[in-house]
């Protein structure tokens, strides 16, 4: 016989019906908890007062038996603890998840396991809440048509922190402003952080691998992301941080490695008169260390240590005034000046201009023969003798010699 305790009202409630769990919140006074013992109970359950649900041990499963959303919440005040949930629809046009939360504050999740399930945690206009402490993971589906583990839309002022998704799609961050987004891992998903129309976000010390993409940002503003490490982006275009036509932003103390592109840069900053801070970063073995496309100009890229890449800039748009950026003070592994004084900066700028390489940059049928020996000696020779005229990239004025640490 299986009992759920309330406090304030506390009742014991055998259990017969496969319902009972729904039968428990109904007749729950407001501000109940409701302690589960290990058992599984049926979902699609609904919450619609002020309550918390928590497993008063492992082996609390809420089952919704492939069947639309497995737990709605339609109350401020609400907290799931220590929940395994499992079986949600499969229905992409019901955003069938594990659980919903809609139009609420001060709401918690935290120290959950979802499984099975198509979409995850589904925040829609929720304020002043958390989400902590759960594994998320979506059907056993293509990656494209996997439901996100997280979603966030026109949710302000949350707390997102040390959530795991695996093999979930994306988390996205839509229309929601002020939120951190902090210490979450991400692994074998598409986008593992992705922002649209966000601004004043906070991204902290992530750890995302083996994800097409690390994070992206786009048309956002005023967002600090900082000792985030991002490895392993996966395919032809794997990216690690990526920004499309956002404002105001500071990229700092990252980690990039192991991937096709370490940052991508589109046309940002957007607004005008305003900056991007792209600053203290390691980008690291990577095919192109920083990726320039559209015109993107008025970034300050400095402090960055930038070694072990195949490329360490690419600028895809002949329009594109790469030197238009403040690039100071960067750490560069091919530098070929010297440092006669010893203040650990180069006493001749780095320049740095695309020769032979124009032709695989410009042309993508020839990027069949990225990296082969016949680029690099075309390269070589066009660097001795230039048959076309080199295209000037930018130049750092002030490398630095030797990287520290």
């Amino acid at each position: 016989m299986y009992k759920l305790t309330f406090t304030f009202l506390v009742l014991f409630l055998p259990f017969l019906e496969a319902n009972i769990l729904q039968e428990a919140i109904d007749n729950a006074p407001s501000g109940s908890i409701l302690k589960l013992p290990a058992g599984v109970y049926k979902g699609n359950i609904i919450i619609d007062k002020p309550l918390t649900i928590i497993g008063k041990e492992s082996g609390v499963v809420i089952d919704g038996e492939g069947k639309g959303t497995v737990i709605k919440v339609k109350s401020s005040f609400v907290t799931l603890k220590n929940l395994k949930i499992i079986g949600s629809g499969d229905r992409h046009e019901n955003i069938d998840a594990a659980i919903v939360l809609s139009e609420v504050k001060q709401c918690e999740v935290s120290d959950c396991i979802i499984d099975d399930c198509l979409f995850g945690i589904d925040l829609q206009m929720v304020n002043n809440s958390i989400i902590s402490n759960n594994t998320i993971t979506s059907k056993d589906f293509d990656l494209g048509l996997r439901g996100d583990g997280l979603r966030l839309w026109y949710s302000n002022d949350n707390i997102i922190k040390k959530n795991s998704l695996i093999r979930s799609r994306d988390m996205v961050v839509w229309y929601s402003h002020g939120n951190t987004i902090e210490d979450n891992f991400g692994e074998y998903c598409r986008y593992s952080l992705h922002f649209m129309y966000a601004g004043k976000n906070h991204v902290i010390n992530n750890r995302y691998q083996y994800n097409s993409v690390g994070i992206f940002f786009m048309y956002s503003k005023d967002t600090i992301a900082t000792g985030n490490v991002i490895k392993s982006s996966l395919g032809a275009t794997g990216m690690g941080i990526g920004i499309k036509e956002v404002s105001n932003f500071t990229i700092k103390d990252n980690t990039i490695l192991y991937c096709a592109q370490g940052m991508y840069i589109d046309r940002s900053p957007f607004e005008p008169d305003t900056n991007n801070w792209i600053e203290d970063n390691n980008i690291l073995y990577n095919a192109e260390a920083l990726h320039f496309h559209s015109l993107s100009e008025n970034n300050i890229i400095k402090n960055n240590k930038i070694m072990g890449n195949i490329e360490d800039v690419v600028n895809d748009g002949r329009s594109s005034k790469t030197y238009n950026n403040e690039i100071l003070r960067n750490y560069w592994d091919n530098y070929e000046g010297f440092d006669k004084d010893g203040d650990n900066i180069g006493d001749t700028p780095h320049k740095v201009y695309q020769y032979a390489d124009q032709l695989w940059v410009y042309n993508p049928d020839v990027k069949f023969f990225y990296g082969s020996p016949v680029i690099s000696l075309l390269n070589f020779l066009a660097k001795l003798a230039p048959f076309t005229k080199p295209l000037f990239l930018f130049e750092d004025k002030e490398p630095i010699v030797k990287v520290k640490g």
